[in-house]
Order: C-alpha cells, then sequence, then structure tokens
C-alpha cells in the first residue's frame, strides 16, 4: 500500500479528507474548496453573505482539523516553551491558553499560535505551519518529547452570539469558562478561543469521535440555525477582529526568500506579549536590540478606507505621492460597514494621518483607478462586549 506520506514525491500525495468531511461534503453546495497544510478545507458552502451573517448574529462551525497540533510532554516541556516562546510559560496554568509567537535567533517571526496547557507537564501547540525540524531542534537539552498530534484530533471552532446557547443545548456546562481556558467533558476539550473575535468556543476530540460531535452540534443548534461556515467567511471575521494570518500579513522567516521580507514581532505589532522579564528566548538579543535602537523599519496598523471598495493588495502612500507600504489585508466589513485593511507601512509613516491607498476597481469591464484616504485605527475593528461576559448571556 502507498505510503500517503511519502515525502520523497509530494505531488503524488492526495489532500487528506478531515475528520468531519462527510458531513462537509454534503453541505458544500458549490464543491468549493480549497488545500491548507496539505488537507482539503472548505471555502464555502455557497453563500458567503449568509455566513458571515450567521458569525455575528446566530452560530456557525468552521472546520479545524487541518491546523498543525504539536504535543509537547515531559518534565522539561515547560522549561523547553519557554525558551522557545514569546510569553512567559510558567504563568500558563493547567486549563488556561496563550496566544504566542516564536522567533528564529534574529528576531524575526516564525508564527504564531496557541499554546493549551493541558497538565503540569503537558502541552498542545496549535499553528498554521509545519516547524516539526524546528521544534525537536529547540528540544535538544531538555527533558520532553514533540510528536505531530495534528491527524489525531478533530476540532471544531463554534462561533457567534449563540454559540454558548447551542453549546448549553447539547449538554455542556461552560458558565464558568472564562475566555482563553480551556475544560475537558466526555472525552471532549471546550476552549473558549476563536478567530472571529466574537463570543465563541473551539471543541477537540479524537478523530474518531468527530462526526458524533458534529451531529450533536448540529441537532442541537438547530433552533438557533447553527450553520457550516468556510475559510472565506472566517477571513473576513478575523479581519474585523484584526487578527494577522501567516502568509498573508507575514511571511514565516524560514519561508522567505528575500531577506528584507521577514518581519519581527514589534513590526507587527505583537510586541506586548514578549516577556523581557523571563529570561532568556530564541531571538531575545535580536529583538532587545531593535527596541533599544528604535530600529524597527515596519508597522502593521489598521486602517480605515473612505469609499465601499476593498483595498485589497493596494500601495500605501503618503500625500498621494511617497510610496510608504502595502495592504495585506482588506475587506469592506458588513458588520460595521467600512472598508477596513491590514498594511504594512514604514514605521516612521505608520502614525501618518495623510495616508492614501491606490485601489484598482473593476467598474464594467474596465478598471478605475481610486486614491482614497486611510485613516489609521487601532485594532480590533469590531469587539463586541458579548466576547468577555462571564458566564455568556443567552440569546
Amino acid at each position: 500500500m502507498k505510503d500517503l506520506h511519502d515525502t520523497a514525491r509530494p505531488w503524488e500525495r492526495p489532500l487528506l479528507r478531515s475528520p468531519f468531511h462527510p458531513r462537509m461534503e454534503a453541505l458544500n453546495r458549490h464543491s468549493s474548496w480549497a488545500p491548507w497544510s496539505g488537507w482539503l478545507s472548505a471555502l464555502d458552502y455557497g453563500d458567503t453573505e449568509m455566513e458571515v451573517s450567521a458569525i455575528r448574529n446566530t452560530a456557525t462551525l468552521y472546520d479545524l482539523s487541518p491546523m498543525v497540533k504539536y504535543r509537547v510532554a515531559g518534565p522539561g516541556a515547560e522549561a523547553m516553551l519557554d525558551r522557545l516562546t514569546l510569553r512567559n510559560v510558567a504563568k500558563l496554568k493547567p486549563g488556561r491558553v496563550q496566544y504566542t509567537g516564536w522567533c528564529d535567533d534574529d528576531g524575526k517571526l516564525l508564527d504564531d499560535g496557541t499554546l493549551f496547557r493541558l497538565g503540569p507537564e503537558e502541552f498542545r501547540l496549535c499553528c498554521q505551519e509545519r516547524h516539526l525540524p524546528w521544534l525537536l531542534d529547540s528540544a535538544i537539552g531538555f527533558d520532553v518529547a514533540v510528536e505531530e498530534v495534528t491527524e489525531e484530533i478533530a476540532a471544531l471552532s463554534l462561533q457567534g452570539p449563540c454559540s454558548a446557547s447551542v453549546l448549553r443545548a447539547a449538554g455542556f456546562d461552560i458558565e464558568a469558562l472564562k475566555p482563553f481556558q480551556h475544560d475537558t467533558q466526555g472525552g471532549i476539550l471546550i476552549s473558549r478561543t476563536g478567530f472571529t473575535g466574537d463570543l465563541g468556543y473551539e471543541l477537540w476530540t479524537g478523530a474518531d469521535a468527530a462526526l458524533p460531535l458534529w451531529d450533536r452540534l448540529m441537532e442541537a443548534g438547530a433552533p438557533w440555525h447553527l450553520r457550516p461556515v468556510g475559510s472565506t467567511a472566517l477571513d473576513i471575521a478575523r479581519i474585523e477582529a484584526g487578527f494577522i494570518v501567516a502568509g498573508t500579513d507575514f511571511i514565516p522567516a524560514e519561508q522567505a526568500l528575500r531577506e528584507d521580507r521577514v518581519l519581527s514581532p514589534l513590526e507587527l505589532g505583537l510586541g506586548w506579549m514578549i516577556d523581557w522579564e523571563k529570561g532568556h528566548f530564541t531571538g531575545r538579543r535580536a529583538l532587545a536590540a531593535e527596541r533599544e535602537g528604535n530600529t524597527s523599519r515596519w508597522a502593521l496598523v489598521g486602517l480605515e478606507v473612505e469609499g465601499n471598495v476593498a483595498a485589497e493588495g493596494a500601495i500605501v502612500y503618503r500625500g498621494k505621492r511617497r510610496e510608504v507600504g502595502t495592504v495585506t489585508s482588506a475587506i469592506w466589513s458588513p458588520t460595521t460597514k467600512q472598508s477596513l485593511a491590514l498594511a504594512l507601512v514604514e514605521a516612521k509613516h505608520a502614525a501618518s494621518p495623510d495616508l492614501w491607498v491606490e485601489i484598482y476597481a473593476m467598474r464594467e469591464l474596465r478598471y478605475a483607478k481610486l486614491m482614497q484616504r486611510a485613516r489609521p485605527a487601532p485594532r480590533p475593528f469590531f469587539s463586541p462586549a458579548r466576547r468577555r461576559a462571564t458566564p455568556p448571556g443567552a440569546v
């Protein structure tokens, strides 16, 4: 039997199917799929506008199974992860989750993700890109075992203002669960985490228990019109929340082909997560020099753009003349009714009140050049109070 994970001839390896694929395939009316880390992932289920509306008004399911997941366990797990990541892992107690990042020796970001503490000596690291060689190298000298467990764990993101009500109806007790906490009930790990900037949860279980979990949630969520959503709708929600994505808003340092394309956490607005007092971690010396010398070249900024056309891929100008950056992500936001963007701008111009974006909009088979004013705006663009309310309200 052919080994589907044979890396010698990766072009012959088919995309893996999620444990939830039988249910997703039946609902995906347009067979709208895309690859995600070697897996087949749904782009949409036939109506992106309704999917975005559901994220903000009812409840939605999104398949997280392709997310890369690592188990890090052993007496040295805490010390190894503290050496690897930017935040202080010793402060992460069992039952908690950290949003964190990690860098190379030059202080350039390799990836960001979530770190779950499952026990005193056991962690789960979830991220966008694959980093097993880097993690194994980082584990040298520590009493720790690192393994990828992506295929063993099925995961669903349940997001939206009605998500807590759906979980209650499905028989889960989530009243005391605060943001960035997790609890295990009936073999299912429930974390109050997500990528929409709204009230939401993520549910993690064994691959063999995936379909019963899907069916349980869909049945319980019927009164709230629970529906699956794809990556297109999720991308709109995450931009409204001001979240960044590897490969879109930054190039992971080990993937960059040009030396000037890599970025530091300070340039990406992640300086808040760096614990300077915890001791040495990979990239600390370079990051400290960048901070002390104020040498950051770029700054990731949120922009509110005039007009109703998304500024995707636009060039950012100062005073309509000088190029100072590029838009990395952009949407017309149906929630805030604004054109929103994330952009990498030269640090010295990041707060300028005279920023403009050059947009080329299709108008009856011809492109129209639009030079629209762009106002720097704090992120998140959208952050409802229900996101943090504990216990969450009943809807």
